[in-house]
């Protein structure tokens, strides 16, 4: 088993959210080779389609030569009631040609009948069809587990079974996502356990934040 930690940045997305903060497309090709030079295994790039600068950003990274990190774009799952490969969205990250897409999907059931509006069993074969496509075009996907911690104690088995359909479909990486920074050490420590012992250590991921105060060095 392999004891190495794989890092995946998110600082061209989630740190462009920050108050003052405006990176221009040259700012985040820099960025990008940078975060490439320390080491990074995957650089995120955000949602190719959300504005003009990203658009140009994702033409601009294609002529890039990474040493080391894979470039990734991010979406989410195909919308109910459609074929993944009719979903505007999904076509948008392909268009990108990153080697690697990352797509959130709905974890807690809460959200997926009064935000997707849309059944249980559909939001699993959103998750495993948007993932399928992707991956049928070559593609690598790390899947984001949109409010992991939240959906897995409202009903942990609903929220393991978006998982095995997201491994179904061929990600190559589970993230499981505290999505409301509100998860205490103790039980995400035993929820990621249950997870890491159905799917192994390779194919889980953490996103964290840290809105309780506990990301202190030791």
């Amino acid at each position: 088993m392999s004891t190495a930690v794989k890092i995946y940045d998110t600082t061209l997305r989630d740190g462009t959210q920050g108050e003052g903060i405006s990176f221009s497309v040259t700012d985040k090709l820099l960025i990008a080779q940078k975060l490439d030079a320390f080491g990074v295994d995957y650089i995120e790039g955000g949602y190719p389609g959300s504005n003009p600068r990203d658009i140009t950003f994702f033409a601009e990274a294609k002529k890039l030569k990474f040493k080391h990190a894979k470039l990734a774009a991010f979406g989410s799952t195909r919308r109910a009631g459609i074929r993944a490969e009719d979903d505007p969205q999904l076509k948008t990250l392909l268009e990108a040609e990153t080697p690697v897409l990352t797509l959130v999907g709905k974890t807690w059931t809460l959200h997926v009948t009064e935000i997707l509006r849309t059944t249980l069993e559909e939001n699993l074969a959103m998750i495993e069809d948007s993932i399928r496509h992707v991956t049928s075009q070559g593609r690598e996907v790390i899947y984001d587990a949109e409010h992991f911690f939240d959906g897995y104690k409202a009903d942990p088995d609903y929220a393991l079974k978006t998982l095995r359909a997201a491994i179904k479909g061929g990600a190559s990486n589970l993230t499981l996502c505290d999505t409301n920074g509100g998860t205490l050490v103790d039980d995400f420590k035993a929820i990621v356990a249950k997870v890491v012992a159905e799917f192994g250590p390779e194919k889980v991921g953490v996103h964290t934040h840290n809105d309780s105060g506990l990301g202190v060095a030791l």
